[in-house]
């Protein structure tokens, strides 16, 4: 399958050129993206504008990156291509320490098909329902540390560079083999829109004193 206009193949038309995928596969890929990638992604770039505009130093750090890449590309499109969003390592870092704080999907409950026996020993029945709790998960010393609650984008970056952690630490993308098929699209979406909006604009929250409104209660 071939978009006539430009004869480039889709991102469908790619999954569907392996013969792993069968007719009700890529139903649910297609499902996957419409659904799944709508309020996700708004959300996710709701909190992350909301948490920039806290932290007017991780705005600066966020725009001197993109004025760099600028200079060193030598282009003034207003659009970056995909191999300059790659460059984007601190952007990317804010946005990922973002949802730690702040996940699209707070939650996640899974239907257990057979009986089975957890790493730590915990016993799970066939049929029996099992959550976990992305948002609490980001926020344990346990699992990052005293500074847990702090919006920190520098715990991602080594020497500069995105320095990924496991999805088992941080399961917004879930992991394993039910891990979200557009996790790489939504960075795709999510950094370009950042990066305009940060070239052009400054992000600062209105918030109504509602306590004044509300005559002090």
């Amino acid at each position: 399958m071939e978009n006539p206009s430009n004869n480039k193949s889709d991102l469908i038309s790619h999954i569907a050129s392996s013969d792993q995928h069968t007719m009700e596969n890529l139903v649910d890929a297609v499902t996957n993206f419409m659904v799944a990638g709508r309020e996700t992604t708004s959300t996710a770039m709701t909190w992350f504008f909301w948490l920039v505009s806290t932290r007017p130093d991780v705005e600066e750090n966020i725009l001197q990156e993109i004025r760099s890449l600028r200079n060193s590309t030598e282009t003034s499109n207003e659009m970056f291509g995909y191999d300059e969003l790659r460059e984007m390592n601190y952007l990317h870092a804010s946005i990922t320490e973002a949802m730690r704080l702040y996940p699209p999907v707070a939650i996640d409950t899974l239907s257990c098909k057979e009986d089975d026996t957890l790493p730590d020993g915990t016993v799970v029945k066939k049929g029996w329902l099992v959550s976990y709790h992305t948002y609490a998960m980001g926020r344990m010393e346990d699992i990052w540390g005293r500074d847990c609650s702090e919006y920190k984008p520098e715990r991602w970056l080594e020497n500069g560079v995105f320095k990924p952690e496991s999805p088992f630490k941080y399961p917004v993308f879930h992991a394993g083999p039910r891990k979200c098929l557009g996790k790489e699209m939504a960075y795709v979406q999510m950094k370009p829109i950042a990066a305009f909006l940060f070239e052009r604009y400054k992000l600062e929250v209105v918030m109504e004193d509602l306590t004044m409104e509300q005559g002090g209660h």
